[in-house]
C-alpha cells in the first residue's frame, strides 16, 4: 500500500498542468448587427467598416491567410450556430424525426434551393456534393449510341473528365476532347467550341463547366448552349463553383442538365450539393441503380441512401446569410479582393494571370503562373513558399493543356490587407526563381 501511494504521488507529480480553461469562443450575438449598406454593390465591395463586420462572422484559423476558399466555403456564425443546433435535434431525436419530420423540413428547403437557384422544386434533387450529381447525369445519360460523340474540354474538372471517359468505353460512343484558348475571351471562347463541333458533327452530349476549378474562367455557357442545342445537342453544366460566387439563375445558364453545390459559394455544411434536370428532359436520364421509384420524379435519379439530415436542414440558415449581404454585394466584394491583387501582380515580371479581367468571364477565382513553371513540382513549390514564408495558403492546380498553374480564391472574411500581402509575397518569390 505503501509503494502504491509512493507511485500515485509520483504520477501525479509528473503528469503535465491542466490546460488553462480556452477563452469562450465569440457567437453571433456578441457582435453588433449586420447593417448593410444600399446602393451599388461596386461602392458595398469598397466599405471596409462593413466587410469587417462580415469577416468577424466567421472563425478563422490563426496564423493562416487562407486564399483558398474554392475547395469548400466555410459557414459564418450564424450557419455553424444553426447547425449544431440541427446536429443535436436530429442526434436527439433521432428516427422519430428521420421518419416523421424530416421529410417536411427537406422538402422545405428543397423550395428554398429552388427559388435560390431559379427552378421549380420538383427539377432539384439533393445530393452529397456536386460530383454525386455530375457523375450521375453524365453516366445515367442514355440517348447515345456507338455511333454519337461525346465532349469535354481541358478546363473542365478531372473526375467528370472520368465521367464521360468512362461513358464513352461502356456505349461506345466517340469521345472528343479539345483545349480554351490562352489566354481566353468571349470570341475566343465561342470561336473554339463552334470550330469543335463543327470538327464533331456527330456530337450528342457536351460537357460545359461554367467556373472551372482551376483558372476560375467562367465560361459563357449560355451562348454555348445557344450554339449546341439547335445540332441536336444535350449539355450537362458542372456549376460547383457558381451558385453564390456570383449572380446566377438556371435561366441564365438555360441547360437541361446541372450540378452544383451548396458547401461552397453558399456556405452551407460540407456534404450538400444538387442536380437540376429540367422538367421536360428526365427522360434523358435514367433512374438510379435500378431505383423503382417514378419515372417522373427526379427523385429516382440519385439515390444517396440516408442524408446528413442536419447539414440539409442548416442549408436554409446559409441561403438566409447569403440574402441578408446580397450576392451582388458578395460578388463585388470577391470580384474587388481579385482584382486588387491581380491588378498589382500583372505588373510583377514573371507573373502571368490566366484569367481575364471581363466582368462576364471571371469572379472570385484566379490562376496563375510564376517565371514559366508549368510542372506539379514547380508549382508545388511556390504554393509551398507561399505558406512557409509568409504564411499565405493557396493551392496548385493541374490539368490545363499549358500546363499546371497556382489557383488563390479569396473569401468574404479576407482583407485588402490579405491581397496586399500576397502581392509582396509574389514579388519576392519572383524575384529569386
Amino acid at each position: 500500500m505503501k509503494d502504491a501511494a509512493l507511485l500515485s504521488a509520483a504520477s501525479l507529480a509528473l503528469a503535465p498542468a491542466l490546460p488553462a480553461e480556452a477563452p469562450a469562443m465569440r457567437t453571433e450575438r456578441d457582435l453588433p448587427p449586420l447593417d448593410v449598406p444600399t446602393g451599388d454593390p461596386k461602392d458595398v465591395a469598397r466599405d471596409e467598416a462593413f466587410w469587417k463586420r462580415v469577416a468577424e462572422r466567421y472563425r478563422v484559423k490563426d496564423g493562416v491567410t487562407n486564399m483558398e476558399a474554392g475547395y469548400f466555403g466555410m459557414m459564418a456564425l450564424p450557419v455553424l450556430e444553426a447547425y449544431h443546433k440541427n446536429i443535436d435535434r436530429a442526434n436527439r431525436d433521432s428516427s422519430f424525426f428521420a421518419r416523421r419530420e424530416f421529410p417536411g423540413l427537406q422538402q422545405a428547403v428543397r423550395e428554398k434551393v429552388a427559388a435560390f437557384v431559379g427552378a421549380k422544386p420538383t427539377e432539384i434533387n439533393f445530393s452529397r456534393n456536386a460530383t454525386e450529381a455530375l457523375q450521375a447525369l453524365i453516366s445515367q445519360y442514355n440517348k447515345l449510341s456507338a455511333s454519337d460523340t461525346i465532349m469535354y474540354a481541358d478546363l473542365d474538372y478531372n473526375a467528370m473528365q472520368m465521367a464521360m471517359n468512362a461513358l464513352s468505353a461502356r456505349t461506345g460512343a466517340k469521345l472528343a476532347k479539345f483545349d480554351i484558348p490562352e489566354p481566353a475571351s468571349h470570341d475566343t471562347i465561342l470561336a473554339a467550341y463552334t470550330k469543335a463541333l463543327n470538327e464533331n458533327p456527330k456530337t450528342k452530349l457536351l460537357l460545359l463547366t461554367h467556373c472551372n476549378n482551376k483558372t476560375g474562367l467562367l465560361l459563357p455557357v449560355k451562348d454555348i448552349v445557344a450554339i449546341a442545342r439547335p445540332r441536336g445537342i444535350d449539355v450537362v453544366v458542372d456549376a460547383a463553383h457558381s451558385f453564390g460566387q456570383v449572380p446566377l439563375t438556371m435561366a441564365d445558364l438555360d441547360a437541361d442538365f446541372v450540378g452544383f453545390n451548396l458547401h461552397k459559394w453558399i456556405g452551407a455544411p460540407v456534404g450538400v450539393g444538387g442536380m437540376y434536370i429540367r422538367e421536360n428532359k428526365l427522360s434523358a436520364i435514367d433512374r438510379s441503380h435500378g431505383d423503382e421509384g417514378s419515372l417522373d420524379s427526379i427523385d429516382s435519379r440519385l439515390h444517396t441512401g440516408t442524408s446528413n439530415f442536419a447539414a440539409i436542414l442548416t442549408v436554409s440558415d446559409a441561403l438566409d446569410f447569403q440574402a441578408t449581404i446580397g450576392v451582388p454585394n458578395k460578388a463585388a466584394r470577391l470580384r474587388y479582393l481579385r482584382d486588387r491583387w491581380v491588378s498589382k501582380a500583372r505588373s510583377i515580371k514573371g507573373v502571368q494571370i490566366l484569367t481575364p479581367d471581363d466582368a462576364h468571364l471571371v469572379g472570385a477565382i484566379t490562376g496563375f503562373r510564376l517565371n514559366g513553371k508549368t510542372d506539379r513540382v514547380g508549382n508545388q513549390a511556390i504554393t509551398k513558399a507561399l505558406l512557409d514564408e509568409f504564411g499565405i495558403f493557396t493551392f496548385y492546380r493541374t490539368g490545363l493543356a499549358k500546363g499546371d498553374c497556382v489557383r488563390v480564391t479569396p473569401a468574404l472574411y479576407n482583407s485588402v490587407a490579405d491581397a496586399d500581402k500576397l502581392v509582396m509575397a509574389l514579388e519576392k518569390i519572383a524575384a529569386r526563381t
